[in-house]
């Protein structure tokens, strides 16, 4: 019987990686809720609740881990769902150009 070695998804971001706001990316918070634009491609983007509050503290924070730490003192989840829920968050956001991920 042969096993399947899963390895880690090089583009998927890491709770260590840095993320940063391109300058091409407008913000808007409207009563807890936001609009992002990518002036790039011209694409509108809508955060609920969770999402805007994500974003706040990724951009916040110097690390994703710290908005990680930051999101379990708010939110009563399990550890590691909070963990794939926010990476997969960060990974979404970056395939649609509203943040850059440096795992450097």
């Amino acid at each position: 019987m042969t096993g399947i070695i899963h390895k880690p998804d090089p583009a998927r971001p890491r709770l260590t990686s840095r993320v940063c706001v391109p300058d091409s990316v407008l913000f808007q918070d409207l009563d807890g809720e936001a609009v992002l634009l990518n002036q790039a491609s011209g694409k509108y983007y809508g955060l609920d609740l969770t999402g805007t509050r994500m974003w706040a503290l990724l951009t916040e924070h110097d690390q994703i881990e710290g908005a990680y730490r930051a999101l379990l003192e708010i939110y009563d989840v399990a550890a590691e769902r909070l963990r794939e829920d926010l990476l997969d968050f960060v990974h979404r956001l970056a395939d649609r150009g509203l943040l850059e991920v440096d795992d450097g």
